[in-house]
């Protein structure tokens, strides 16, 4: 099944995902749940489709989308994970993933702005699959690992470079409000026959500036659940953004970081594309 988040009348709710349309199940269950990380962790994602009858139905062209899960308690984020990025940022070989951190207000929607502040001029995309769990836990097996995934949607952890490199510490260039796309759809893990097999692209005005399979990330989903499980409990409706592929704009001759106006597409198959234009703060 396909799922989204997004504005009814205003209104925050979530609905089922079908051919061109949306049916807007949340306010069905809104006395059960208030939102789709709720529904996750309450385990109703597969009761949602008996209340798609005489539910509205909206074209997805008319309807304003929110992050497909608004407010994740966690969004632990990956960093290094794809050979061609290790390589070409010039970092050691590592025996442990690389983890850091983003925060739910930096959040925005497929088809928001992403914003471009004034402090910086060094944005960068990074295109990613991004897994969001459905049964939380602590000290997951990576065996057991995908019975824990609700479904996988895309990421953008679109970078500050100056601040990322300020110190040894990523995060204050990786979580500056308006620059963390996520959706448009959580696709349920029944819906990817082989998660190796999916591709990752990024698209900047049209042009392919990253392109990998999930299968090239040198820690596996089931292994960083694992990892990270082991340091930290996970919840329904957390976020694992798994990594970015190598050709980011700040290794590149010469660097090509984002400006106002831009388009950038993360296109994941079987998942979904993720599309923003870019925006200068004001």
């Amino acid at each position: 099944m396909k799922f989204a988040s997004f504005l009814n009348k205003g209104a925050p709710t979530w609905g089922i995902v079908g051919d061109g349309h949306i049916v807007d199940v949340g306010a069905k269950m809104r006395s059960q749940v208030a939102n789709l990380r709720e529904a996750i962790a309450a385990d109703v994602l597969v009761d949602a489709a008996a209340a798609m009858r005489h539910a509205e139905r909206f074209r997805l062209d008319e309807v304003t989308f929110l992050p497909v899960i608004p407010d994740p308690a966690k969004i632990l984020c990956v960093g290094l994970n794809y050979e061609t990025h290790r390589r070409e940022t010039g970092r050691p070989v590592s025996e442990y993933p690389t983890i850091f951190t983003r925060y739910a207000d930096s959040l925005i929607a497929h088809g928001a702005k992403i914003i471009r502040p004034h402090v910086s001029v060094m944005l960068d995309f990074e295109g990613e699959l991004a897994v969001v769990i459905g049964k939380g836990g602590r000290y997951i097996r990576r065996e057991n690992a995908l019975q824990h995934v609700a479904g996988y949607t895309c990421h953008n952890d679109a970078t500050l470079r100056d601040w990322q490199r300020h110190t040894s510490q990523f995060t204050p260039g990786k979580t500056f409000p308006g620059t963390g796309p996520l959706g448009p759809y959580l696709v349920t893990p029944d819906e990817i026959k082989d998660l190796d097999a999916v591709t990752l692209e990024t698209r900047l005005n049209g042009v392919v500036v990253q392109s990998a399979s999930i299968g090239q990330m040198i820690f596996s989903v089931p292994e960083l659940i694992e990892y990270i499980s082991s340091f930290t409990p996970l919840s329904a409706g957390d976020v694992i953004a798994s990594g970015t592929p190598g050709g980011v704009g700040f290794k590149r001759e010469p660097p090509l970081f984002m400006k106002a106006g831009d388009r950038v597409e993360v296109d994941i198959s079987s998942v979904g594309l993720l599309v923003n234009d870019v925006a200068d703060e004001t």
